[in-house]
């Protein structure tokens, strides 16, 4: 699709136009030229959109879609095209469907029902067979047919050694590691986090430490190791310190943070909504604060929506007995906009693409069209009818939003909401 995107500011520190308002010509997927006014010769379709701005497109590491096997909670067809719709050009798909994504077959499975679609999927590996934590997967094998990175979804890896083992293995072909940190026997039976508000809810608690023991083990292996470890949706200020330091050593350790820990805190329990039921739970202002923190002075690597649909079923249900999660991909950007800097935002949501070996395109002349179109103004209350995706999960809705995703344009498509 060949296209003129008129008058949009353009979001992106990589590019030579950063902070600019200008068009930008797309000739066969291709930024052709960007530049004031350019003239419409060859009869392409324009667009202009109120107070329009463009960025690089953003890339959401931790994406569940549920098929295969899961058809009910979400497909990848549909699960893309609200990607898309949400301003997300790559996600990265978790492996967590039924039968696990842990084998080249299941990687090419998935990469095969992506096809064609606008938003590009990055299959994950489980790392461990059926991510049941005891046998390693085919890493290797999956790595040939696309992975982009191994972990058990939301599983902690209890056996160190097997951890130690990965670690060393994946860096003969440069391999990264997912590494979910949380210490089983201490999380326990626990459902929310431990503090005032479980202690007041009677809800049972899962303390900080969970985290933060099994953070501080993880780097300990990764030392030893050497070699490339993620930690995703890190929700503590001690978590946040403790990546700080291991970074200060030169590990190579990246981490997320999920949109629902920069946003939400444990408070939103009180009406037992089981909504807000997330693993890792939502913490304290505290935490919350430590984790913006960690944004702005580059500690967290990437933001997430750690996306996560869930069916009726086995969300709506007593709090003990219903499944963790949230849906993410459609408030993901109005909600940061009231917590964190445009440019910041925008920084953290494109920067996993390196972390996880993915190309990236900047907003240039020659460079492949792989584009966000956005308002970062306007403010509007996040509803049922806002969520694109199958499931309604949503932790955010009745959230005061701040801006407005217009679309992607990747792979010669537009896609608008």
């Amino acid at each position: 699709m060949n296209l003129i995107i008129r008058e949009a500011t353009i979001i992106d520190s990589k590019s030579p136009f950063h902070n600019q308002k200008l068009d930008v010509k797309i000739n066969s997927g291709t930024i052709e030229k960007i530049g004031s006014k350019i003239p419409n010769e060859n009869g392409f379709e324009e667009i202009k959109l109120e107070n329009l701005h463009l960025s690089q497109g953003w890339f959401d590491s931790s994406v569940s879609l549920g098929e295969p096997g899961f058809e009910d909670r979400e497909t990848i067809a549909n699960g893309l095209n609200v990607a898309a719709k949400s301003g997300f050009t790559a996600v990265a798909l978790q492996p967590n469907s039924f039968p696990i994504i842990d084998n080249q077959s299941q990687i090419n499975f998935v990469k095969n029902k992506a096809e064609g679609a606008a938003t590009d999927l990055y299959p994950i590996g489980a790392f461990t067979k059926e991510s049941e934590g005891k046998d390693m997967a085919e890493l290797f094998d999956m790595k040939n047919a696309g992975a982009v990175a191994f972990g058990d979804y939301n599983k902690n890896i209890d056996n160190a050694n097997l951890l130690k083992i990965g670690l060393q293995y994946v860096q003969d072909f440069d391999g990264l590691i997912i590494a979910y940190s949380q210490e089983a026997s201490i999380k326990g039976n626990g459902v929310v986090n431990e503090g005032v508000v479980s202690t007041r809810l009677g809800l049972k608690g899962i303390p900080n430490l969970a985290e933060e023991l099994q953070i501080s083990r993880n780097l300990f292996l990764l030392e030893y190791t050497g070699g490339k470890m993620h930690i995703p949706t890190i929700s503590t200020a001690k978590s946040v310190e403790l990546i700080r330091n291991a970074k200060a050593k030169g590990l190579n350790v990246t981490c997320s943070a999920a949109v629902h820990h920069l946003v939400l805190t444990d408070e939103k329990l009180e009406g037992f909504d089981t909504r807000y039921k997330v693993s890792p739970p939502l913490r304290t202002d505290e935490d919350r604060k430590a984790l913006i923190t960690g944004i702005n002075d580059n500690t967290i690597d990437m933001i997430t929506s750690d996306h996560n649909p869930i069916d009726i079923e086995h969300k709506k249900m007593e709090f003990d007995g219903a499944k963790n999660g949230t849906i993410g991909l459609e408030s993901a950007f109005g909600a940061l906009t009231n917590e964190i800097a445009l440019e910041k935002i925008i920084e953290k949501l494109t920067a996993g693409k390196s972390h996880f070996g993915i190309e990236s395109s900047s907003i240039k002349e020659g460079e492949k069209a792989n584009i966000t179109l956005f308002n970062p103004n306007g403010n509007w209350t996040f509803e049922k009818e806002n969520i694109l995706s199958k499931s309604k999960n949503s932790a955010f809705l009745g959230t005061e939003m701040k801006g407005k995703v217009y679309g992607i344009y990747n792979q010669g498509q537009l896609v608008l909401s």
